[in-house]
């Protein structure tokens, strides 16, 4: 069907129809059709004023497939809403007992008409002091908020005619968020050293929640995409209805118990040709071998790269990426979970997304067939129709009791009331929630970073007062009893991290330190010294700096010492 009519695009009504570019506009913004409908529309528009039977469409539409009628006159449905139809505005005429009839006036080489739109309005959404661009396409039942890897640009999705398809299929049974991270695309560019750390890439998902007033929606995670969204899902359960990972990882870099990883010096080539090539197809070899050797999806992904991204920036969020491990947090994300990864996969192996889902208590795995890393190349179906099952049997989101978040222990000497109140205030000012009391304070952050730096903070405030200060902090699952009280494992393994803290030192669990990377915070190993719980024992880290130079200096060694 995709060459099926010779010119175009098609104009009726307030619609524009472009069978070429596989895209239908209503007053210059995409309509979301399923690729059978969207089929089903160019042949009736082709034949426009003439009956089209119901076995020639069958034929055309569904060849080679076994379906029933019902399947036609539900498609016929669908398509008569998308085009607003009603007793006053007739576009698709039925013919009883024969077929089909397209009876709008039809208005054909549309395409150099002023103002046509390629793709949704643009919107911004406040993030702290930067702006998130996002869009949102559909109008289905559930929001889905849709999180692409490494670097992106929202306007430059839709004029690559299979991604826009792809999106506009899911726009098709949802309401379809997407955004650019800072730094990337059309969200404000930031210096190399802000680059989004996890914890800034959940901050500005909520805020474009809240933008377009969703409560909790469906978080797709594609490639990079998927740690964050892992996170996300089990820091926000409350706003998460459930979890999809496409062709994503739970480490970026090798270790023994991650084999599939690249090794650090793999990395380290790939870094050096984004240094010396960026600006022309890199890594396509890898992400699309099917669409390769095609020139013009060459072009437009080199385009894609270079509007995404500076080669600064990609080079500083490739090394970024290298440090995240959310291996410790897969099994604390307890939505509903939905894992596809296709099994010739050349970026990223199908057993990592068969290791994600077996750390999910409530995770389903799909291996699909194929080489593609990007979704929308290859098949796409056959990532589309399991992910919208899967989306079918979502109801609504459950109250949460259990959380993941960090838990930060602080012990002085003495813990006077003006300092007491001084540690209260900067719990508050990096969004903590101060909980129970005693000899030691403690507090839970949705961030880990944010909890290092307000220990960090009152390490400072505790020397002012001239006593002494230490700190404990671990990330893991919480339950939140009242407003005031939290109990949990991370509880108890943080008590067991500040046990073998000394004085002025702030001291981390592994699980914190690799959920921190981009954050400018460095660590010091003591490899001599673990916390001992009974959930296990756990490697120490202690907090050296936390200062923004840290991070310009990380940030200037990814851009210009490779």
């Amino acid at each position: 069907m995709r060459d099926s009519l010779s010119s175009g695009p098609y104009a009726f009504g307030r619609f524009v129809l472009d069978p070429r570019e596989r895209r239908l506009l209503h007053d210059g913004a995409p309509v979301a059709l399923t690729p059978k409908v969207f089929d089903l529309l160019c042949l009736l528009v082709e034949q426009r004023g003439h009956i089209v039977t119901k076995d020639e469409i069958m034929n055309r539409i569904w060849a080679g497939t076994v379906v029933e009628e019902a399947n036609l006159v539900q498609s016929i449905s669908v398509l008569r809403r998308a085009l607003r139809q009603d007793d006053s505005t007739q576009y698709i005429e039925t013919v009883s007992r024969f077929g089909y009839r397209f009876i709008a006036n039809v208005t054909d080489n549309t395409k150099s008409s002023p103002g046509l739109k390629t793709h949704p309005e643009t919107h911004y959404a406040r993030s702290g002091d930067v702006n998130i661009a996002y869009q949102t396409v559909g109008d289905g039942p559930i929001d889905l908020v849709f999180v692409m890897g490494w670097v992106s640009h929202l306007e430059y999705f839709w004029t690559e005619p299979t991604f826009a398809g792809f999106l506009e299929t899911l726009a098709s049974f949802s309401r379809l968020i997407l955004l650019d991270k800072r730094g990337t695309g059309l969200s404000d560019r930031v210096p190399l050293s802000d680059l989004p750390t996890l914890e800034q890439r959940m901050d500005d998902v909520r805020a474009v929640m809240d933008a377009v007033g969703s409560e909790h929606a469906v978080i797709v995670g594609v490639s990079e995409g998927g740690p964050m969204s892992a996170l996300f899902a089990a820091t926000y359960p409350e706003k998460t209805l459930a979890l999809v990972m496409i062709g994503s990882y739970a480490r970026r870099l090798k270790d023994e118990n991650y084999p599939w990883g690249p090794t650090l010096a793999q990395r380290e080539t790939f870094l050096s040709e984004l240094q010396h090539n960026w600006g022309g197809p890199i890594g396509l070899e890898e992400r699309a071998p099917s669409r390769s050797n095609d020139p013009e999806f060459r072009e437009w992904w080199s385009t894609y790269l270079r509007m995404g991204a500076s080669p600064g920036a990609a080079i500083a969020l490739t090394r970024m990426n290298m440090e995240i491990d959310v291996r410790h947090v897969l099994p604390l994300v307890t939505v509903p979970s939905l894992v596809l990864h296709r099994r010739g996969d050349r970026c990223l192996k199908v057993e990592e997304g068969a290791y994600m889902s077996s750390l999910m208590p409530n995770s389903e795995f799909i291996a699909l067939p194929g080489e593609d890393h990007l979704p929308f190349v290859g098949n796409q179906q056959e990532i589309l129709d399991p992910l919208q099952r899967f989306l079918s049997q979502i109801q609504s989101a459950g109250k949460a009791e259990r959380v993941l978040a960090t838990v930060l222990y602080m012990q002085t000497d003495h813990f006077d009331e003006p300092l007491r109140a001084s540690a209260k205030r900067e719990i508050q000012r990096f969004r903590g929630h101060k909980m129970q009391s005693g000899a030691a304070m403690l507090a839970t952050f949705d961030g880990p970073a944010r909890a290092i730096r307000c220990a960090d903070a009152v390490l400072r405030l505790a020397s002012e007062h001239g006593t002494n200060f230490r700190a404990g902090l671990h990330t893991g699952e919480c339950e939140r009893v009242g407003s005031s009280t939290v109990r949990g494992t991370a509880v108890e393994i943080a008590a067991d991290v500040l046990a073998e803290a000394k004085s002025g030192e702030i001291l981390v669990s592994s699980t914190v330190k690799d959920l921190v990377a981009g954050s400018g915070i460095s660590f010091q190993a003591l490899p001599l010294r673990a916390a001992k719980s009974s959930y296990g024992n756990w490697s120490l880290f202690h907090v050296t700096s936390c200062s923004a130079a840290n991070r310009q200096s990380r940030a200037t060694t990814a851009s210009g010492q490779l």
